[in-house]
């Protein structure tokens, strides 16, 4: 059974945010079943033991860091968040609660999660200069009225560093656009770019017998830049679990309250 931080969040990217069951089963890292089920229950599940009370249950930190920890779960050890380095980025965040509290909070987590640390998945391997591309959607509030925001995010899976650029759509102008932006933030290109089957960059799906077929716009920008690109396998979203989830943490970070922008230089 997840623990109640991690149904909150589901419901939270269900009902606030409008993801689907499949990209909740994405940036949580859990069984679409899973999802399905207390995404779309009308009540929360009883639960057998007493409510959890205190910060990490009862304010916004558990939700961080069930994130962080769902994040690092797809990395080698060595990669991992130790826990005196959550403490530490949950301090500079403003968190008041003691260090013990959150190692508290950690072993427990730890201990409801051991299934998902083994899913039948062969482990990615991340070498440096990889970078993994995907969108998000947000919401912002411009001139008075909620838009949508369509953040590009580009992660490195081998250091877990992330980088991000809000646009108004998912177009290829966007897209494009927003990947040359990307590429000034980082201060250099990617050796190689991992994708899902992104419409601005990919016209035709890959199947089990072809490989994907890139867009004649996509392929130009390419080659002028000189990176690969490797496109996902259907239905895997575990091959950029790395991306997946740094669009969950900008979400819960920067958007957890509508922000108001006057432009789309000022929001990035």
């Amino acid at each position: 059974m997840l623990a109640m931080s991690d149904i909150n969040c589901i419901k939270h990217l269900r009902n606030n945010k409008g993801l689907s069951i499949s990209e909740i089963q994405r940036t949580m890292g859990i069984n679409w079943r899973t999802a399905k089920k207390y995404a779309d229950e009308d009540q929360l599940p009883k639960q057998k033991s007493f409510k959890k009370k205190g910060m990490m249950y009862e304010e916004k930190w558990g939700v961080i860091v069930s994130d962080w920890l769902f994040e690092d779960l797809k990395l080698r050890k060595k990669l991992r968040r130790t826990k005196k380095q959550i403490f530490e980025e949950l301090k500079e965040m403003g968190f008041q609660g003691s260090y013990r509290t959150v190692c508290y909070f950690i072993s427990e987590w730890m201990n409801t999660h051991q299934e998902e640390k083994d899913k039948g998945y062969e482990r990615l391997e991340h070498p440096p200069g990889e970078a993994q591309v995907d969108f998000g959607v947000m919401e912002a509030v411009q001139d008075g009225e909620i838009v949508d925001i369509h953040a590009l995010v580009m992660t490195f899976p081998h250091s877990n560093a992330g980088f991000a650029v809000p646009l108004p759509a998912e177009n290829q102008e966007c897209f494009l656009h927003g990947l040359n932006i990307l590429f000034k933030q980082v201060g250099g290109v990617p050796k190689r770019i991992r994708i899902d089957n992104l419409p601005p960059a990919v016209k035709k799906k890959r199947t089990k017998n072809e490989e994907a077929q890139l867009t004649d716009e996509f392929v130009q920008f390419q080659h002028y830049y000189g990176f690969d690109v490797q496109v996902c396998n259907p239905r895997s979203g575990h091959e950029k679990g790395n991306v997946e989830n740094k669009v969950g943490y900008i979400r819960y970070n920067f958007f957890t309250s509508a922000p108001i922008m006057d432009s789309y230089e000022g929001l990035t």
